[in-house]
């Protein structure tokens, strides 16, 4: 009988610490599931240290080590995604490449799968990285999923870790997305899914890659995709903004009849007015601008990535 085969999917940048630990993390665990055959697959986001270095090293002596390289940075988005869309196994586990996935929970994911279950997510409900952003993000997940109202929202702490099955990832393959939002990919088609709590763990070594524009890009990314709230939201503070300027122009034009001698305007609020409402208009047109810029994105068609080498694929 033919073993099902398994590929753990694992994207990096500069992870010259962490790359060899994790090849040696991984196959110990598989170690102990000779029911099925595994490879490690990864994409290389054009790093200037020596993680390309270090993958080749390993790849040449072990051909279950497969690598991408790309040409260059193509972003935090758009290179995992190219690199998940190219797996090929029946299940495929996605790690990031710092330890923040744990390994070890991957039995636990064959498990469920082996149930028929064909998602198994990681849910991180602790964390013991700087609390501050983990509440952040937390704000984040909830705030996503009040503003998706009709529509399933993204799962609340999700970061992409967990088992994909085949099946999924065939109809995600059909999407033609040059910029997609894979967190909330999870939730759109219906897939029955299981979702397993862990702590997540400090980064094992080396800097985070993320930084205040990527964590705004993926909430923008998340907000673009599955709200339309903040578009209707700038109609309605633009209608209820513009009665409330009828009204106080109504009431000081009363005012100043009444008390012609007496009542004295002034400029300070005229100068309030326009610089509150100047603000409102500059934030909604950002918001706009978003839209627009994904529409954009989307009609550019331009390809995920462009790859310089593959190594181990037949």
């Amino acid at each position: 009988m033919d073993k099902k085969k398994i590929t753990v999917f694992t994207p990096c940048y500069n992870e010259e610490g962490n790359v060899f630990s994790l090849v040696k993390t991984v196959e110990d665990v598989f170690k102990k599931l000779p029911q099925y055959e595994y490879e490690h697959f990864f994409i290389d986001n054009g790093s200037t240290d020596n993680t390309q270095t270090i993958l080749r090293e390993i790849a040449r002596s072990n051909k279950l080590i497969k690598a991408i390289f790309n040409v260059k940075n193509f972003g935090h988005i758009r290179s995992p995604y190219y690199g998940l869309m190219q797996c090929k196994g029946d299940a495929v586990i996605t790690l990031v490449a710092d330890f923040q996935d744990p390994p070890e929970m991957i039995p636990q994911f064959l498990s469920k799968w082996e149930e028929g279950y064909k998602l198994v997510l990681g849910i991180k409900h602790k964390s013991k990285e700087n609390p501050v952003m983990f509440t952040a993000r937390k704000f984040f997940y909830n705030l996503l999923a009040k503003a998706s109202g009709g529509t399933e929202a993204p799962l609340k702490n999700f970061t992409g870790f967990g088992l994909y099955d085949k099946q999924f990832l065939d109809v995600v393959r059909k999407i033609d997305d040059p910029y997609p939002y894979f967190r909330g990919m999870v939730t759109d088609f219906g897939f029955n899914r299981f979702e397993i709590e862990y702590t997540q763990p400090v980064r094992r070594a080396g800097k985070t890659k993320n930084n205040l524009f990527t964590l705004y890009d993926m909430a923008m990314l998340g907000f673009v995709n599955h709200s339309k709230l903040p578009l209707r939201l700038s109609a309605f503070i633009g209608f209820v903004t513009s009665v409330l300027s009828f009204l106080t122009a109504f009431v000081y034009l009363v005012y100043k009849l009444v008390y012609w001698e007496n009542f004295d305007v002034g400029i300070a609020p005229l100068v309030i007015g326009i610089f509150f409402f100047a603000s409102v208009q500059l934030f909604f047109i950002g918001i706009i601008g978003e839209y627009i810029g994904a529409i954009h994105t989307q009609v550019r068609k331009r390809p995920l990535v462009v790859e310089k080498e593959r190594i181990n694929f037949d």
